[in-house]
């Protein structure tokens, strides 16, 4: 069993911020809840991957999309490291990350909530006005309304209102008010309506000089290739429109001047940007800019 760390009072960036003991408190007291816990570093998102674990090299959690065999005993992948295990929480592994971090986060989707994240006083009228009444917690821009039942979650699926569930992270920001209620069939469609029917772009490339067999083309190294991109753009914590484009990037100076990338391929790395509310259109411009900056 991992022995728990000592925990000393320290302040990360200052004065205002909690101490280490505070949050670790705070994430004890969430986890017996149910909610899994990790903790969230300055910019309120989560830990970058340790260096086993840096690009999914380590094949992933299993609670992944992709399932892996990762026991990293560090807060490695985000929302997959989220944990209810007092032991894990409270473990040296995690002492370093606390020392550092400035909030708690929860995955909603590991205890089967869906929260929906309404970051304007709009957002937030809107849904007085179209959703059922549920438990709602207060933020620093608007609410946060929890629902009974996970779904996929997507950014952005009207304006100010972003959908939290599964593969994805919510700060902890109390327990809040109201009587928990079932997600409801108006929640689910905003994320149907909000995904346009993909209309991935035709790989055009040239085949392989010589002729000889392109080594890509070994189902295993092409798939792994594949999902890790998928889990590169599920996993990114900010800035997604520059990890679809990195990641589209790295997939076709890897795989596209060989002929091994299908139709099939790029619907799939489609469909994992739009998953983290890319449009249909960012995600066209950002293969065609790809495909640019190598010359294709």
């Amino acid at each position: 069993m991992t022995q728990p760390t000592d925990i000393r009072r320290e302040r990360t960036q200052g004065p205002s911020c909690p101490s280490m003991c505070d949050l670790v408190t705070t994430a004890l007291e969430v986890a017996r809840t149910g909610l899994p816990v990790l903790p969230l570093r300055q910019g309120k998102v989560p830990f970058g991957n340790c260096r086993t674990c840096a690009n999914n090299a380590c094949g992933g959690r299993p609670n992944m999309k992709n399932a892996g065999p990762c026991q990293c005993p560090d807060v490695c992948h985000a929302w997959a490291a989220a944990t209810t295990d007092p032991n894990v929480i409270s473990s040296p592994a995690w002492g370093r990350a606390w020392r550092r971090a400035v909030s708690v986060a929860y995955h909603p989707g590991g205890a089967g909530l869906t929260v929906v994240d309404l970051d304007t006083p709009a957002a937030v009228a809107w849904a007085r006005d179209i959703l059922p009444p549920t438990r709602t917690v207060p933020t620093t821009r608007g609410e946060h309304w929890l629902y009974q039942g996970a779904m996929r979650s997507v950014n952005g699926v009207r304006a100010g209102v972003d959908i939290k569930s599964t593969m994805a992270y919510a700060r902890w920001r109390g327990h809040g008010t109201g009587t928990l209620t079932a997600l409801p069939d108006t929640v689910r469609a905003l994320v149907a309506k909000s995904a346009p029917a993909l209309r991935p772009q035709v790989v055009a490339v040239a085949a392989l000089a010589g002729g000889g067999e392109c080594p890509h083309r070994t189902p295993a190294f092409l798939e792994r290739g594949i999902a890790m991109a998928e889990e590169r753009i599920s996993e990114a914590r900010s800035t997604v429109h520059t990890t679809v484009y990195r990641t589209f990037l790295a997939v076709l100076s890897t795989h596209g001047r060989c002929g091994c990338l299908t139709d099939a391929h790029v619907a799939r790395l489609f469909a994992a940007a739009q998953a983290k509310g890319e449009s249909a259109r960012h995600c066209a411009d950002a293969w065609a800019n790809a495909r640019t900056a190598l010359g294709m």
